[in-house]
């Protein structure tokens, strides 16, 4: 069991009443502990898309977000980031917050804070051309912290930031994922 430290107003960005009370309603209350978040994606012509996302709904009810649109390229275009350099953004946005927010709930105060990721892609399982995965085999994170924790407190905190980051979740474990395709009107 791991006992958080709760004293400070805020620490690493996090405010932690606001962090407390979340934990709080969510113990007390998991349907309303559920999000639902969506994406449209939508070509746009050439190279490039425009994904949006928006409103999440929060235990079953809409919790109204400003919309957020990001360019993707493809194809090896550079205005803009491709999906699996997005993916590692992504994954490297989660991992922040969740070291932040963990790190706070331990005690550990952190001053700075940078995730590096690698990864390959063999364009051939994209282009259908060979039978490679079209995707990561693997993808390398590098955390570079300034903290005064002690090295054990560092491994704490990994090990808890990683099994509660919903990104890492998502893509060291199955997911299933359903498609339909539907004929624009």
């Amino acid at each position: 069991m791991i006992l958080y430290n709760t004293h400070m107003t805020t620490r690493n960005g996090i405010e932690m009443e606001k962090l407390e009370k979340l934990t709080e309603a969510a113990e007390a209350d998991p349907e309303n502990a559920v999000f639902s978040f969506s994406a449209e994606t939508e070509w746009a012509g050439e190279p490039t898309c425009e994904t949006t996302v928006s409103d999440i709904v929060k235990g079953g009810k809409v919790a109204e977000s400003p919309e957020f649109t990001m360019e993707g390229a493809l194809m090896g275009h550079r205005e803009a980031p491709t999906a699996t350099e997005q993916l590692l953004g992504a994954l490297g946005t989660c991992l922040t917050v969740s070291y932040a927010a963990h790190g706070a709930k331990l005690g550990i105060d952190i001053d700075r804070l940078r995730f590096e990721f690698e990864g390959e892609v063999d364009m051939r399982g994209l282009l259908g051309i060979a039978d490679v995965r079209p995707g990561y085999d693997e993808i390398e994170c590098t955390a570079h912290i300034e903290t005064d924790a002690t090295d054990e407190e560092l491994e704490e905190l990994k090990t808890v930031a990683r099994e509660n980051s919903p990104l890492v979740d998502n893509l060291t474990n199955d997911v299933s994922l359903s498609f339909d395709l539907q004929r624009a009107e």
